[in-house]
């Protein structure tokens, strides 16, 4: 019904902004991740907004891409998670690190939601692994440290064998995934024990 509302940023709290369009202020709940991009109070913000219509109340829930917004439609479609819950995910986990999260079996990441248990963790890797892939978590391009752009293409064997040897470490799936692509991303073709001793400098 809704598909954003642009305007000047009136009121920021806790979970909950006021954007002005139209001389009507619209109070849109917002994940935590977001909060912490806004711009200062009267610059103007573009918000992509699911609206929920309840028998006693409309709640518009928004945020800053229509990616963003997307992910948060299919945790809506994940049995056991309704809007709230979502909007807990996705502030305690960036929507990026979400989709990491989903792809690299990380039940223990989503977990540190506030009212979101394990099990309902791994319910939501499990209707959506098919929905989310890895390209979705990470940008395709990384930066080198030259500042050329270089394609990073789908985990190798060798990065693999780097994320498994992190996670022996104690690492989390999530952790041990991002370390391994932005190593093997910036430093181009290496070996194994070379991803993994270049990973581990981004998680020092």
């Amino acid at each position: 019904m809704i598909s954003y509302i642009k305007g000047p940023l009136a009121e920021v709290d806790e979970d909950l902004i006021v954007v002005e369009a139209g001389n009507v202020g619209y109070n849109i709940r917002v994940p935590l991740s977001l909060l912490e991009t806004l711009p200062p109070l009267g610059s103007e913000v573009r918000i992509y907004t699911y609206l929920r219509v309840q028998e006693d109340a409309m709640t518009l829930y928004g945020f800053g891409s229509r990616q963003d917004l997307k992910m948060f439609k299919q945790l809506l479609g994940v049995n056991g998670v309704g809007p709230k819950g979502g909007l807990a995910i996705l502030s305690a986990l960036r929507p990026s690190d979400l989709r990491l999260a989903i792809v690299s079996g990380d039940a223990k990441a989503i977990s540190r939601a506030p009212g979101i248990g394990v099990r309902t963790a791994q319910r939501v890797i499990l209707d959506l692994k098919d929905k989310v892939s890895l390209d979705d978590a990470l940008p395709s391009l990384t930066e080198t440290d030259a500042g050329a752009a270089q394609p990073v293409s789908g985990m190798s064997d060798k990065g693999k064998e780097a994320v498994e040897a992190l996670v022996a470490l104690g690492y989390s799936s999530m952790e041990a995934t991002k370390a391994v692509r932005q190593a093997a991303g910036s430093e181009g073709d290496m070996t194994a024990e070379q991803i993994l001793k270049s990973a581990l400098r981004y998680l020092i």
